[in-house]
């Protein structure tokens, strides 16, 4: 039995507002209730749906095809922002969501179920043995969008299946289907970041020493390492209680933003720097800047906010840096974690101060602002980003949770995951960063070594938090051999056991298998989250 294609009008349409639902036999190209129209355009590679109301607040629209899929299938889907240690191939499980877009395999066939990356809906998928069903969320925030008559993309539905090659081979051509327009980094991105052996508590000096490291590190590769200041350079930085803006200035220890910048490329490697855009107490700001529900928080949708943000942006390339790490704009839009939208991305009663726009179309207005700003010199690095909203408009992408300077047991379910089932995303939306190799003390280079030697051959960006001092002979041989690897990328890796476990054992780099052990003597071990 093959995967059944979804490349025709749904059988099924269900339109939630703020006050009704309705159910609608479809199978045609429009179908409409109050003042609600939901239509198909049925094209040779996609199905595109739109909507239009005149005053309805619109929540959710839902598409079903009834069809059957391969029983004995296995699935895969993705997350809504960053991978949380729990991607994993699994049987059918009729309540399990998909954010984004799924695959499936069964014996020789891979399949793909998706929407096209930007699309103007928070999209998920489900699928049962009677059929599949991808919902549109369209909220406002927490409240139905108003779109006074405009008619919106909701998503263009896109179906893929191949056979012949691997499901791994085959997820990376459906991302590629998915995303037809990235922006990639010029050349490969690689470095250090401090902040898995800092964690926020740094100086200028110590920053010219870390890229002073970082450079004897990376040896006479011609492609210079990034050295990427991580949170704790603001002035209103408070290492215990805040790590948002303004962020027009350093602290005292961060006197001259700009200075420290050139003292970086002197030493050899090239400046990079954090930012966390909306978190900003600045009481000079205005108030209706603020969201209603956290008045921390820059509301994305007020246009003088991202004009702002924009500014942020100039200034931060002005400096010299040529890397910029924004983080934490999921969560200070949505109020939570990625892992606590089961499935909603956020919960009801509040929305942006402009109403008219959905939160998909907000969040992308969002980053195409950022990157419209960086100009043609200033890398952007995501963090906390929705990857579906952010590829094509951002050059690289952090796809993973946290990684540890302190638990090796947070490294080991984060980053492996992560890396293994983003990988297929590579170069396709974006280049895939699973985070660092935290080298502070607590963990034993006989565990970094592996997950070092792994991200050094997998052909995607290596950044390690390396406090100097701590290896010594052999050890910071194999670390440069690592980083001059990253340094081209030109390696590539597989996951062999990616349909076993959630945390690939078995590799397939440059075409030699290659085995690591992640667990530790005692096995798993507890970690704070």
């Amino acid at each position: 039995m093959k995967f059944p294609s979804i490349h025709r009008y749904p059988d099924v349409v269900v339109i939630d507002t703020e006050n009704a639902s309705h159910l609608l036999d479809c199978k045609r190209q429009a179908v409409c209730a109050e003042d609600i129209t939901v239509g198909f355009e049925l094209f040779s590679d996609r199905l595109n749906v739109s909507v239009t109301a005149q005053t309805t607040p619109l929540r959710y629209i839902r598409l079903r095809w009834h069809l059957s899929l391969p029983e004995g299938a296995r699935f895969l889907g993705d997350e809504w922002e960053r991978a949380y240690g729990s991607l994993e191939w699994r049987g059918m499980v009729p309540n399990r969501y998909f954010p984004w877009y799924f695959l499936g395999n069964f014996e020789e066939e891979t399949a793909g179920y998706g929407v096209k990356v930007r699309p103007g809906s928070m999209c998920f998928w489900q699928a049962d043995d009677e059929g599949i069903t991808l919902w549109m969320d369209i909220r406002n925030g927490g409240s139905g969008v108003l779109l006074n008559g405009r008619t919106l993309s909701c998503a263009d539905v896109i179906w893929f299946s191949e056979t012949g090659c691997t499901a791994f081979k085959a997820a990376h051509h459906f991302c590629q289907k998915m995303c037809t327009d990235p922006i990639l980094p010029k050349e490969p991105v690689y470095g250090s970041n401090n902040w898995y052996y800092a964690y926020g508590v740094s100086s200028h000096e110590e920053i010219v020493a870390d890229a002073e490291y970082l450079s004897m590190l990376a040896g006479e590769a011609e492609n210079r390492p990034f050295m990427v200041i991580d949170d704790g350079w603001q002035i209103a930085h408070d290492v215990n209680s805040y790590n948002g803006g303004p962020w027009h200035t350093g602290n005292e220890k961060f006197p001259d933003m700009a200075k420290l910048a050139q003292e970086i490329k002197d030493r050899g490697a090239k400046p990079g720097i954090w930012v966390r855009f909306l978190l900003n107490k600045d009481a000079s700001l205005p108030e209706e800047w603020r969201f209603e529900k956290n008045h921390d928080c820059l509301d994305p949708s007020v246009p003088e906010v991202l004009s702002y943000i924009q500014e942020d942006v100039r200034r931060i390339a002005g400096w010299g840096y040529q890397l910029m790490k924004h983080d934490f704009s999921t969560y200070d839009i949505f109020g939570c974690w990625g892992f606590e939208m089961t499935p909603f991305v956020t919960q009801d009663g509040w929305h942006f101060k402009d109403r008219t726009k959905t939160s998909a179309e907000i969040i992308v207005n969002l980053y195409r602002s950022i990157l419209e700003a960086a100009g043609d010199d200033l890398l952007i690095l995501g963090c906390n980003c929705v990857g579906h909203l952010g590829a094509g408009l951002m050059h690289a992408q952090r796809v993973g949770d946290d990684t540890s300077g302190v638990a090796w047991e947070r490294t080991r379910k984060m980053g492996i995951n992560t890396l293994a089932f983003r990988l297929p995303q590579h170069n396709a939306f974006f280049a895939v960063d699973a985070d660092c190799v935290g080298i502070m003390g607590p963990i034993p280079w006989s565990l970094n070594r592996q997950w070092t030697d792994l991200l050094g051959r997998s052909g995607t960006p290596l950044f390690v938090s390396a406090k100097p001092g701590l290896l010594q002979g052999e050890e910071i041989e194999e670390l440069k051999k690592a980083l001059l690897s990253s340094s081209k990328q030109k390696d590539t890796a597989i996951p062999l056991d990616w349909m076993e476990t959630t945390t690939p054992r078995r590799w397939l780099i440059n075409g030699e298998e290659v085995q690591y052990h992640w667990n530790q003597k005692q096995g798993i071990v507890k970690f704070n989250p």
